[in-house]
């Protein structure tokens, strides 16, 4: 009985370690397999030039639509055989939806090694969150609620700066996003880890839109302070 459920101090209903631990491995099993999806979108948006036309207000209204009524689908269908292919699905969207950025930073001359740095950069930032995840003993429940205020902030302040077009703006609003999204990392990570999420299709969406966010803010901010023209 007493391996079955376990009291924590986090607030949390309590279960197994083991249950935990498998939770956290499909989680990054799946994390894995949503980037193949994520890669193939970008690569199709940058070759075919096909989400070049949505640009501005139309466009931002778009991408939400489409964007919110995959992630409603997917927590519909999180118990179900069509999570997971409905969870792949929203992933190439969005990999379609990164490519206007990625085909501008790839217009400057050190494109490429920005791309790279980006994607380092936040695969270090994911490396460090897991890591403090897994040492980290106190309850982080309590910081949903401001991580939850940061990304709405972060999400007005892009809508108006998409009619502003400011780049000062974009840079604050980039900086905001590293920061907010790579401390929804930890939140994210060390709520599986103390049973808080207990649906690995979930808590891939929580994370991948955490890794999307901060990718996507560090290119956004290397492409403004560090391209260079050809």
């Amino acid at each position: 009985m007493t391996d079955q459920v376990q009291t924590i101090d986090y607030g949390y209903a309590a279960t197994s370690a083991e249950q935990r631990n498998k939770v956290l491995r499909n989680t990054y099993w799946l994390l894995a397999m949503s980037l193949v999806p994520t890669v193939l979108g970008a690569w199709v948006g940058v070759a075919t030039g096909i989400t070049r036309g949505l640009s501005g207000g139309i466009g931002l209204m778009v991408f939400l639509a489409i964007a919110f009524g995959f992630m409603f689908a997917i927590e519909k269908t999180k118990n179900s055989a069509a999570g997971v292919p409905v969870l792949l699905a929203f992933t190439f969207f969005m990999g379609l939806m990164l490519s206007r950025l990625i085909a501008m930073v790839l217009g400057f001359k050190n494109g490429p090694s920005l791309v790279m740095t980006a994607f380092g950069g936040t695969a270090g930032v994911f490396f460090v969150m897991a890591t403090l995840s897994s040492v980290i003993k106190r309850d982080l429940s309590g910081m949903g609620k401001f991580l939850f205020v940061g990304a709405l902030a972060i999400l007005i302040g892009g809508i108006i700066n998409v009619f502003i077009g400011s780049t000062v703006g974009m840079l604050v609003i980039s900086v905001m996003a590293i920061g907010v999204f790579s401390a929804f990392m930890l939140y994210d990570l060390k709520r599986i880890i103390d049973g808080g999420e207990t649906n690995y299709i979930s808590a891939t969406l929580a994370l991948y839109l955490d890794i999307f966010n901060v990718f996507q803010s560090l290119l956004a901010l290397l492409g403004l302070t560090s391209g260079s023209s050809d």
